[in-house]
């Protein structure tokens, strides 16, 4: 059958009965078109991971200033980095053990454990009462929340190889759009009290805790996924343990320390090389987490920025404005990687697609900080474009390095290698917002220094990230698997 021979190099002839990955094979090899199900569990996982992480950035600089931790105006960038830098931390010690799990017992579990995570853990951030719940609170929620890592793996495995590109890009778009739509939620809902006062009293709960509603928001869009993941698919293979054909956790943890006789004595003789002996696999996972420090530290960046007091180099934005410029941003974001993104990566492949929106990013960056030059309207209209752009090139950039790194190891390993990859880039973020804070901090003093003065720094800063990103994508540094290599 011609449905089988395309579904062969992933899955295999053999279907073995009430193994899941096998059922759900037989499926796939009947499809004709798109998996749109399976497609939207892609969705709307990947924005459920993404939404608690960036809906605090817009009230972040007003919480601390409430909380009274900061005893100077300038010093509130320094400790919004660190309770911004704390789920990242918690992330970073996890990942690779939840990649782990999901190859050992399923992409389902792991992920419906992660999202009852976000409901329970970014509700209670909402309610903190000083900063170290705040932080406390922040870490738990990266620390159980292993999704992103098992829902690459899963959208690859959901379709056939010639929608891997559009698969891979739903993880991206959902995830940037999360990163837009979760800072304009925090944006306009927070403080409803003083900015909805006929609505919500100040004696209510919303009143008291000013910055529960948008995550409040968050976990019930959080629960209402977990509830539709009942009718989830799952796809690992679980075949009846055998002497040769073991998915034990000896055997993935094989994969990770590259030892052969180990990997015989727990019953795989036919598994794959160390995943940090693939370099294909490790290159691109530096890239991924290159680009990521980037886009964590300019996402801490902009609202810290533009909220920011302008004699201090800022634009003096309120939340709603701030929240306003990143709905816009979501919106466009939709329309590129879902209309856009997949045709060019056809055309470019990943890697030129990538250097290439690097490349545009620098300009762009540069830019940002001759805004507090401009007025109304035109300042509003300038940024908005800007932050179209940037997003944009950003997620092609991220979208392109999540390709690189599933077509780098085979099905059994997927769990693992996106874990290994979720450990390095949440390490990266971890260190992103709290060095950016500090270095904003730092930039806000130095308004009359004679080279890069203030907030002109702090972007110069991030356009060196960029450019060594860039760097990193060219030959011999970046290995490219044969799927994927089109220059």
């Amino acid at each position: 059958m011609a449905g089988e021979e395309l579904a062969a190099p992933l899955l295999g002839k053999d279907r073995h009965p009430g193994c899941p990955g096998c059922a759900y094979g037989r499926r796939k090899d009947l499809q004709r078109g798109m998996p749109y199900k399976e497609f939207l569990y892609v969705w709307v996982i990947s924005l459920t991971a993404a939404l608690p992480i960036s809906s605090l950035f817009p009230f972040l600089y007003f919480m601390i200033r409430d909380l009274n931790i900061a005893e100077r105006t300038e010093d509130i960038g320094f400790y919004a980095g660190f309770v911004g830098a704390s789920f990242m931390f918690g992330r970073c010690l996890t990942s690779t053990a939840w990649g782990i799990a999901a190859d050992r017992i399923g992409r389902k579990p792991v992920v419906v454990f992660g999202i009852s995570s976000v409901v329970v853990f970014n509700t209670l951030f909402g309610l903190s009462v000083n900063y170290w719940m705040a932080i406390a609170t922040r870490f738990l929620l990266g620390a159980l929340n292993g999704l992103l890592g098992p829902i690459k793996a899963y959208a690859i495995e959901v379709c056939r190889p010639e929608h891997e590109a559009l698969a891979l890009s739903l993880v991206s778009t959902a995830w940037g759009i999360g990163l837009i739509i979760g800072p304009a939620l925090g944006g306009y809902l927070a403080m409803p009290a003083e900015n909805f006062p006929s609505v919500f009293s100040p004696d209510s709960i919303f009143g008291r805790f000013p910055y529960f509603l948008p995550c409040l928001c968050t976990s019930i869009f959080a629960a209402a996924v977990l509830i539709s993941c009942i009718w989830m698919p799952e796809t690992l293979h679980k075949h009846k343990v055998s002497k040769n054909g073991s998915q034990d956790v000896e055997a993935l943890e094989a994969h990770l320390i590259g030892s052969k006789e180990e990997a015989e004595e727990s019953g795989s003789l036919d598994t794959k090389k160390s995943l940090f002996r693939n370099w294909p696999l490790m290159s691109s996972i530096i890239v991924y987490c290159v680009f990521s420090f980037h886009d964590m530290a300019y996402t801490e960046v902009f609202s810290l920025w533009a909220e920011s007091d302008k004699k201090y180099g800022g634009l003096s934005l309120s939340t709603e404005a701030v929240g306003q410029v990143l709905a816009v941003t979501g919106t466009s974001l939709l329309v590129y990687q879902l209309l856009l993104y997949p045709r060019m990566n056809k055309v470019l492949g990943p890697i030129k697609s990538s250097r290439i929106a690097a490349a545009l990013s620098i300009p762009i960056l540069f830019a940002y900080p001759y805004m507090t030059y401009l007025s109304e309207p035109g300042l509003s209209i300038i940024l908005n474009i800007a932050s179209v752009i940037k997003n944009n090139l950003s997620v092609t950039i991220i979208t392109g390095t999540f390709i690189l790194q599933n077509n780098a190891v085979p099905q059994d390993q997927r769990g693992a290698a996106n874990g290994l990859s979720m450990t390095g880039m949440s390490f990266f973020k971890a260190v992103a917002p709290a060095g950016a804070g500090i270095v904003f901090s730092w930039a806000q003093k130095r308004q009359h220094a004679s080279f890069f003065p203030g907030d002109q720094m702090v972007f110069f800063l991030l356009n060196i990230v960029e450019l060594l990103g860039l760097i990193l994508t060219f030959k011999p540094f970046l290995a490219v698997p044969e799927q994927s290599d089109r220059n």
